[in-house]
């Protein structure tokens, strides 16, 4: 028998442990319905081969229109130009004709903001407060996790940001020029380690993902109104993927894993195309494909890479591989990877054989991006591997270092790589938005 002050103590330590666990009561979503007659047209989305206009760049798969971009740098070697970043984010740089776009939080102030800097010399341009006040409890935050970890959207003549505000999802539009369009709020947003996804743009609406345990849901709003255009509700899970529309079979699918699950969706509409069980509880990665077939990756608490076939929505492989943060890349008839642990994996794609893995250095946040038959894979210190998407054997180009810490993905586009990138600790830490080139262009 436990002493009392022992048993007290398990009792206290029982009850604390439950009321963290069970958190806020989830909320029913309201879901919003819509026909795609019923959508008004918005404006063109243009943007051009040379920008990176969203996250995961034009094609939505984290790869360069461009077929080379600097393979060796410093923080003095082949740097084009490198600015300081107010606050603290992890979203990726969005790079726009002669623009650069970021969010980013002061969490001391409780301001979570939009900046602008110029494409070509780098100097700050503009920065818009879109919340004052608001931000969510660190405690519940990962201690990773940042107030702005969404990678700004871009049609060409507008922006979108998603911040976790006032314990809702709130959906923002501004012009190139900063001034505000509209503000949305989208959905009631319960936070475990805060809120993660990046907005995505199909037609006429911009696509927001709240996996939350407050109620789960996808939601789209129009460019032009920031009306909600439809909701859909999913579960009450705790899970931080971004949705992305893919071209399946012909046919475009609003995809995204989570909750045990991968699953499809009309992005028009909302409407479930299919769905296969598999990744994990949670998962932070977005999914890759090719042609027919789907690949993802978690999580927590599983460990689990998969393969599924889109058009009957079953699974074709697995692989105990946990690609929890990052997301993976298909290069020709092969899916890469890099895992939170700093190995670096190679699949063939139609058959899940392991081709070869290679120990780089983890842990690692940001997502390879393939430039030519190159990946680029950052871990969290700053280091850079550059080495060929060749199914034969990993084969090592060049080794980069870059500040102290690196969570964002790059952007590349134009043979010119952006680095959003971090030095120091503490009250000393400071962000900084580099462009690499090369050092023809570095000397102008």
């Amino acid at each position: 028998m436990f002493p009392a002050s022992n048993r007290v103590f398990l009792a206290v330590l029982v009850m604390s442990v439950f009321v963290v666990g069970c958190g806020p009561p989830a909320r029913p979503v309201e879901e919003i319905t819509t026909v795609p007659e019923a959508i008004s047209p918005a404006a063109l989305i243009t943007v051009d081969e040379n920008d990176w206009p969203w996250w995961r760049g034009a094609d939505r798969n984290n790869v360069a229109a461009c077929e080379t971009a600097p393979t060796k740098w410093s923080d003095s070697d082949n740097v084009v130009w490198k600015q300081s970043v107010p606050g603290r984010g992890h979203g990726s740089p969005t790079v726009v004709a002669d623009k650069v776009f970021l969010c980013t939080a002061d969490e001391v102030a409780a301001k979570q903001s939009v900046i602008c800097f110029s494409r070509e010399m780098g100097q700050q341009l503009w920065q818009t407060e879109i919340h004052s006040g608001g931000l969510p409890d660190r405690g519940g935050m990962h201690p990773k996790s940042t107030h702005a970890n969404c990678t700004v959207a871009c049609d060409g003549e507008s922006l979108f940001v998603g911040f976790l505000n006032n314990e809702h999802v709130q959906a923002t539009s501004l012009t190139l020029d900063g001034e505000i369009r509209w503000q949305t709020e989208v959905g009631y947003f319960v936070p475990k380690f805060g809120y993660a996804a990046s907005p995505c743009l199909f037609e006429s609406l911009v696509i927001y993902s709240g996996d939350n345990r407050g109620g789960g849901f996808l939601a789209a709003v129009h460019r032009d109104t920031g009306d909600i255009v439809w909701r859909k509700a999913r579960n009450d899970v705790d899970t931080y993927s971004s949705a992305i529309v893919a071209n399946i079979g012909g046919q475009s699918q609003l995809v995204i894993s989570g909750d045990d699950k991968v699953a499809a969706y009309d992005p028009l509409t909302g409407a479930e195309l299919w769905s296969c069980p598999g990744t994990a509880s949670a998962t932070c990665g977005t999914v890759v494909w090719k042609d027919n077939l789907v690949f993802a990756s978690g999580g927590y608490p599983a460990r689990q890479t998969i393969c599924i076939d889109a058009e009957l929505g079953r699974n074709v492989w697995e692989d105990g591989v946990k690609c929890y943060e990052q997301s993976m890349l298909v290069a020709g008839d092969h899916l890469y990877a890099v895992t939170d642990d700093g190995i670096a994996v190679c699949w063939e794609a139609i058959s899940g054989v392991r081709k070869w893995r290679q120990r780089l250095s983890g842990p690692i946040s940001a997502s390879p991006v393939l430039v030519g038959n190159l990946i680029y894979a950052t871990n969290e210190v700053g280091t850079t591997w550059v080495f060929e998407a060749n199914p034969d054997a990993y084969t090592q180009v060049a080794r980069n270092q870059l500040a102290t810490e690196a969570f964002a993905s790059f952007a590349v586009c134009n043979e010119q790589v952006f680095a959003r990138v971090a030095s120091g600790n503490g009250p000393g830490r400071q962000e900084f938005l580099y462009c690499i080139g090369e050092s023809t262009a570095a000397a102008k």
